[in-house]
């Protein structure tokens, strides 16, 4: 299939139809794209609290080591969280869930949510008890040997803490993906856009008094908020709850299905989780504020890497799975080319965009208070690193659910660990001659190295993935990204050489970047930029 020919049967260039297919399958498209919109909607508002959020945060404490301890206090919690009621979960429900829904069956499908959900909370606050009580050891050994000793209780204090929160996240996680299930994305991506809210709160009204403590307390009062807004839907789709745990007897195959699903993807998380681990344990050693600068960065790559990647997606996953449990080969394959190509079309140019007006950009949001120039260097010096890799963690929202549709979770797993293996080693080789920016680096290369692999190996199984159509569309992307790159780089140097601050950079050379990145992109046939308005209007 060629980038403007989507109707055709066959998916990919590189591999023959399936046989027994006498016409065209319809796209999922349009219907993948305007539930997008509305999550892209509803993570726009997330990354605007969460900018709120920074900006309080930065004011009162600038990239030191009081944010230091902060974020290295979350990455046991995201840990446990992540590989118990995480992605692990979602990935493993979905499909076991949608069977039920596909049979009619919504007793069946409340009183599986209500056995996970059971089995999670345990889980979680046992884990979360256990981790409270190692924390010191945890800190010490693990997660931030370089820091001070007064830098490692203060983690272990704030660690405690965010445990709570953990915990609701977890029930809140299993009511997301019920949600989901039911092809209901807006609560429970409103719910994102609530957890920086209770941070911001905690930021200004008990960090005066508590310190960065507060900052914790005020996750804690995030995740309830993150529970809460779910409810109103839940009650809708006909909540209903059982004190059950459905590990043995009669109800016990579905739960059975989804651990069983769940696991290899559990270690999969565990793997990505542990080497951000790693990214902070060798953070800790490159001085203070080096920690906060890779947490800053990330979290300025996530913006447009949730509002694209994260939300195609969510999106896309449920119409994958319902694909694969019918195994239709075609519309399977086709559904994940038209959803990369869009996701490559939108992300390529948002990299180019950080690169070049990450500076001026941090530099309006966050420079003020605490947060002096030397903070912005240091956030943008990991930022410019992280954005080169914006494409593949976007791509891999998709790559890695086309398996988990088809119920694989082994092979994302496999692939994951050579890339976490190969992520920690470039950043050991790297952080040398480019400090936190080289941990940024290996990250980067190891992300995008492991979509390739992911798709290849795709290829081989479905006989084509639409290969040739993807690389003609990043192909036409990139030279549209490189005109836009000279647009951007020009409106900046006029701007600066006549003194505008860094709100004018930023605007005039984000207008400047979309107008021609759209003009470029037309002219060089880059056809997802007609088909994403056209699939958005039903057209």
């Amino acid at each position: 299939m060629t980038p403007s020919d989507h109707r055709s049967p066959t998916p990919g260039t590189d591999g023959p139809p399936s046989p027994g297919v006498a016409h065209p399958s319809p796209s999922r498209l349009p219907h993948i794209v305007r539930n997008v919109l509305v999550v892209a909607l509803s993570f726009g508002l997330a990354a605007a609290a969460g900018l709120v959020r920074n900006m309080v945060i930065a004011a009162q404490f600038g990239i030191g080591a009081d944010l230091d301890a902060y974020y290295a206090a979350f990455k046991l919690p995201d840990l446990l969280f992540t590989i118990v009621a995480g992605g692990a979960l979602a990935t493993a429900f979905i499909p076991v869930f949608a069977d039920f829904l596909a049979e009619e069956d919504r007793a069946g499908a409340w009183r599986l949510a209500s056995a996970i959900t059971n089995i999670v909370f345990i889980v979680v606050s046992g884990a979360a008890l256990i981790a409270g009580i190692l924390a010191p050891w945890l800190v010490r050994t693990v997660i931030a040997p370089g820091f001070s000793p007064a830098e490692q209780a203060q983690t272990v204090q704030v660690m405690r803490i965010v445990l709570l929160s953990t915990v609701i996240f977890g029930i809140s996680a299993v009511q997301g993906s019920v949600l989901n299930g039911f092809k209901h994305f807006l609560l429970p991506a409103l719910g994102a856009a609530l957890y920086p809210v209770g941070i911001t709160l905690g930021a200004l009204f008990l960090a005066p008094t508590l310190g960065i403590a507060g900052l914790a307390v005020g996750a804690v009062i995030g995740a309830a908020l993150h529970l809460l807004v779910k409810v109103p839907g839940l009650l809708y789709y006909g909540l209903r709850w059982w004190p059950v745990l459905d590990l043995r007897g009669l109800h016990s195959p579905p739960v059975r299905r989804v651990f069983v699903l769940m696991l290899p993807r559990v270690l999969d998380l565990f793997v990505f989780q542990f080497s951000l681990i790693m990214t902070t344990n060798l953070a800790s050693r490159l001085g203070a504020g080096s920690v906060s600068a890779l947490e800053w960065g990330w979290d300025a790559m996530q913006l447009p890497e949730t509002i694209i990647g994260t939300a195609f997606g969510l999106v896309a996953f449920p119409t994958l799975a319902e694909l694969a449990a019918r195994h239709d080969l075609d519309r399977l394959r086709s559904t994940l080319g038209e959803t990369l190509r869009s996701v490559i079309a939108l992300t390529l140019p948002a990299a180019v965009g950080l690169i070049l007006l990450g500076q001026p950009l941090l530099s309006f949001l966050y420079q003020r208070g605490q947060f002096d120039a030397a903070a912005v260097d240091a956030v943008y010096a990991t930022l410019r690193f992280f954005a080169l890799g914006l494409v593949g963690h976007a791509t891999l929202e998709l790559a890695a659910r086309a398996y988990f549709a088809q119920q694989d979770t082994i092979t994302p797993l496999l692939v994951a660990i050579g890339s976490a293996v190969a992520s920690i080693g470039l950043g050991i080789l790297l952080m040398g001659p480019l400090g936190a920016g080289g941990l940024a680096l290996g990250n980067s290369i190891a992300i995008s190295a492991e979509v390739l692999v992911l798709m290849a190996i795709l290829r081989r199984r479905w006989n084509g993935v639409g290969g040739g159509a993807i690389l003609a569309t990043l192909l036409r992307v990139a030279l549209a990204s490189a005109v836009m790159a000279l647009a951007v780089a020009a409106a900046l140097t006029w701007t600066q050489a006549n003194g505008y601050g860094a709100l004018v950079q930023v605007l005039a050379g984000g207008l400047v970047g979309v107008i021609v990145y759209l003009a470029a992109g037309l002219l060089f046939g880059v056809q997802e930029l007609r088909r994403l308005p056209a699939a958005l209007f039903g057209r």
